[in-house]
C-alpha cells in the first residue's frame, strides 16, 4: 500500500458486532429522491467511524418484488438489491412515497410484505405520500399519520378512517411512523438511529450530514392558513400561495387581483366565502403568523423579523402583533425562553 492509499485506509472491523438497525427500503414507483438519500445517509453515516462507510452498526437493504430499476420522480433509476424476502428479516422497513397516483401502483405482494412485517413487529417507517401505501395495505385505520398539507384532502377521501396531520414533522402511532417527505426524513431517521444505536450514532450523522440541529415531531414551519392553498377555489388557492411566497414584499389587493386577471371585488368576495375575511387581513395574519413562528424559532431581532414579514418598521409590527396575540413580541418571546 503506497502513502496515498494508506491515508484513505479503513481500520479494522472490530470484531463480533451486531448491527444494531437492520433496515429494508422499498421504494415506490416515481418515488422521490430527497427523503430516500436523506434517511439512507443518516444510516450510512451513523453505520460506521469517519467517512468509510461500511455496514457495521447498521444494516440495510432495498428489496422488491423483482430486481427491476425503480424510477424516481426526477428521472434516476435505482435497482433492488434483494427480491422480497420470506421472513420479516428487518426491525425497520422504510416506505419511499412519491408522485401520486403513480406511487400507489404497488403489486399486491408488497402490502401483503407490509402486513405480514408489521405482524411481526417490524417497525414501519412511511416517507413522502407512503401514508397512502400503508393505508392501502389497511394499516392506518384509526391510526394517525403524517402528510403534506397539499395531499391531506385527497388523503381524507380515499381513507376516511385514517387520522392524517398536516402540522407535524413526522407520527408515531403504534410503531408505525410517517412523515410527509422532504428533510423530515432525517429527523425520522436520527430518532430512531439515537433510540436503536445510542446518541452518540445519531450526533455523528447529524455533524457529518452538516445539519444543525435535530428537530422534534412538531417542529414544523408555521403555516397556519395553507388549508386555504387547497380550499377549492383557484383564485384564494393562488392568492394564498402568493402571499406566503413574498412574506416580505407583500402584494397590495390591486396587485393580487391584478396578478390572477379578477376584479378587487371578486377578490374580496371569494375571501370572504372561502376564508371568512378580506384578502387583506388574511395576508397580514400570514404574515403574523410567520413573526410568531421566528420569534420562537430564530435569534432574529423584533426589528429584523418585522422586515422579513413586510411590516414597515417594528412598531408597525409590534401593533400588530400585539392586536392579534395579546402581547409585544419581546414579551413573548421571552416568556417562551422562560419556559
Amino acid at each position: 500500500m503506497n502513502a496515498e492509499s494508506a491515508l484513505f485506509a479503513a481500520p479494522p472491523l472490530p470484531p463480533d458486532i451486531e448491527p444494531d438497525m437492520r433496515v429494508g427500503f422499498i421504494l415506490s414507483p416515481r418515488f422521490t429522491l430527497t427523503p430516500f438519500a436523506a434517511f439512507l445517509d443518516c444510516l450510512r453515516h451513523a453505520a460506521d467511524e469517519a467517512d468509510f462507510s461500511r455496514q457495521i452498526y447498521c444494516h440495510w437493504k432495498i428489496v422488491a418484488p423483482t430486481l427491476d430499476p425503480v424510477t424516481a420522480s426526477c428521472g434516476v433509476e435505482v435497482r433492488p438489491h434483494a427480491l422480497l424476502p420470506d421472513d420479516a428479516a428487518f426491525d425497520h422497513l422504510v416506505v419511499v412515497g412519491g408522485l401520486l397516483p403513480a406511487s400507489m401502483q404497488h403489486p399486491e405482494e408488497t402490502l401483503r410484505y407490509l402486513r405480514y412485517s408489521y405482524e411481526r413487529n417490524t417497525i414501519i417507517v412511511g416517507l413522502c405520500t407512503a401514508s397512502f401505501v400503508l393505508a392501502q395495505a389497511g394499516l392506518l385505520e384509526g391510526r394517525r399519520c403524517a402528510l403534506h398539507y397539499e395531499h391531506i384532502n385527497q388523503f381524507k377521501q380515499m381513507f376516511p378512517r385514517a387520522l392524517p396531520e398536516a402540522d407535524q414533522i413526522y407520527v408515531n402511532d403504534s410503531e408505525i411512523i410517517t412523515s410527509p417527505g422532504g428533510t423530515s426524513a432525517i429527523d425520522v431517521a436520527l430518532t430512531l438511529i439515537e433510540a436503536c444505536s445510542g446518541k452518540a450514532r445519531a450526533v455523528k450523522a447529524l455533524s457529518s450530514l452538516l445539519v444543525d440541529r435535530h428537530r422534534v415531531a412538531h417542529h414544523m414551519p408555521h403555516r397556519p392558513y395553507g388549508h386555504l392553498a387547497t380550499c377549492g377555489n383557484r383564485h384564494v388557492e393562488r392568492a394564498v400561495t402568493l402571499m406566503e411566497r413574498h412574506l416580505s414584499k407583500p402584494y397590495s389587493v390591486a396587485e393580487l387581483a391584478q396578478r390572477l386577471n379578477i376584479s378587487e371585488r371578486e377578490l374580496n368576495r371569494v375571501f370572504t366565502k372561502h376564508a371568512g375575511e378580506p384578502p387583506a387581513a388574511l395576508g397580514r395574519k400570514i404574515r403574523l403568523a410567520h413573526g410568531h413562528w421566528l420569534l420562537v424559532n430564530s435569534v432574529r431581532t423584533v426589528t429584523q423579523i418585522a422586515s422579513d414579514c413586510g411590516f414597515a418598521d417594528a412598531a408597525h409590527f409590534c401593533r400588530w402583533f400585539g392586536s392579534v396575540y395579546g402581547e409585544t413580541p419581546s414579551h413573548f418571546r421571552s416568556r417562551r425562553r422562560q419556559v
